[in-house]
């Protein structure tokens, strides 16, 4: 071998000719392919495998991207470096230059939760505390905004440099899409799926600036604080029971079995006897609803006014005006001739004095 062919062999060894990256991690979103101080071949061949990015960047400044599949590097398709270099039509030469491979696939079943209460407002309960936990999945969607607003120029970017902010947006604005959802706090376990689909959508506005994207995002558990859950309990409890009657039978009906299996439990079926009937009284008369209003009774009938009376002019037994005969000697009536006024000539009506100008009768 020549001297001329020495030459032309260790200048080759300083060029790179295939570049390439073989994810073998599972964390790994960004990885700066190593030039080990040797330049680009100038028609080198790139390969970009699926769920993955390649990005030129010469000196500091965001060139070439290059989707995936095999490409030949030429001034052709790498219009911006070109131009960036000021490379005139045909250049052949080496060239220096970072590359950069973005991992675009669907980094999964990453954890989250609240490390502290978040408060929200509720409907029902007014202002409560809750506690959640999860998990989501999200990927790079914007490779240019990432790299300006996320690793810059890291050798090595992984997820778990990223996933602590993802957590923070998450934390933050949990009570914001709670409180956007109108979901109330009875009602959050019921609407899980919708509650995470809204989370999803509203924080997505917030990590897609920094050329991510959430796929997906899931609430597991929302848990309210001990004295909330009481009451919902309570409440529970008293839709359960329903008729407060029934109620204070069960009691009782309780009461007589532990007694009976009690020797001595006479006593204590009293008392249970006792205590659930005066518990359903109780709870009957505080949910009973208002007894409708009673109609005032009807005024008594006036008494009937007695028949008018006058002495029979036999026997002088009190009968009834007008009668023919007495009932007591069956003596006729004779009707009194009628009286005049001597003065005015008005008839009298009965009386001692004339009704009309006040003369004395008879």
């Amino acid at each position: 071998m020549g001297l001329f062919d020495g030459i032309k062999d260790m200048v080759k060894s300083q060029l790179i000719d295939v570049i390439e990256w073989t994810d073998d991690s599972t964390n790994t979103l960004v990885h700066k392919y190593d030039m080990n101080g040797k330049e680009i071949m100038m028609g080198a061949q790139l390969t970009v495998r699926e769920s993955q990015l390649a990005i030129f960047v010469n000196e500091g400044q965001l060139a070439d991207v290059f989707q995936p599949g095999r490409h030949e590097l030429t001034t052709q398709n790498m219009p911006i470096l070109t131009a960036l270099k000021s490379w005139k039509y045909g250049f052949n030469s080496p060239f220096k230059s970072d590359v950069y491979f973005i991992n675009t696939k669907q980094f999964m079943d990453r954890k989250w939760g609240t490390s502290n209460p978040v408060m929200m407002r509720d409907a029902d309960f007014g202002m409560i505390r809750i506690r959640a936990f999860g998990s989501f999945s999200f990927r790079v969607k914007d490779a240019t905004a990432f790299m300006k607003e996320c690793f810059g120029t890291s050798k090595l970017y992984t997820v778990e440099a990223v996933e602590g902010q993802i957590k923070s947006l998450v934390v933050s604005g949990l009570s914001d899409a709670i409180a956007q959802s109108k979901i109330p706090a009875l009602d959050i376990a019921a609407n899980y799926d919708e509650l995470s689909n809204f989370c999803r959508d509203a924080l997505n506005v917030k990590v897609e600036a920094l050329g991510l994207t959430l796929c997906n995002f899931v609430i597991e558990n929302v848990s309210l604080p001990e004295d909330v859950e009481k009451a919902m309990d309570q409440r529970t409890s008293m839709g359960v029971l329903g008729d407060m009657g029934t109620f204070a039978q069960y009691q009782a009906a309780q009461a007589m079995r532990e007694a009976a299996n009690n020797p001595n439990g006479m006593a204590g079926m009293g008392v249970g006897m006792g205590a659930g009937m005066g518990m359903g009284q109780m709870f009957t008369q505080a949910f009973a609803q208002p007894a409708a209003p009673v109609a005032p009774a009807a005024a008594p009938a006036a008494p009937a006014a007695a028949p008018a009376t006058t002495n029979c002019s036999a026997c002088g037994a009190a009968i009834a005006v007008g009668s023919k005969f007495c009932p007591e000697c069956g003596a006729q009536q004779v009707a009194p001739a009628a009286v005049f006024c001597p003065e005015c000539g008005t008839k009298a009506e009965g009386g001692k004095f004339c009704a009309n100008c006040g003369t004395k009768l008879g």
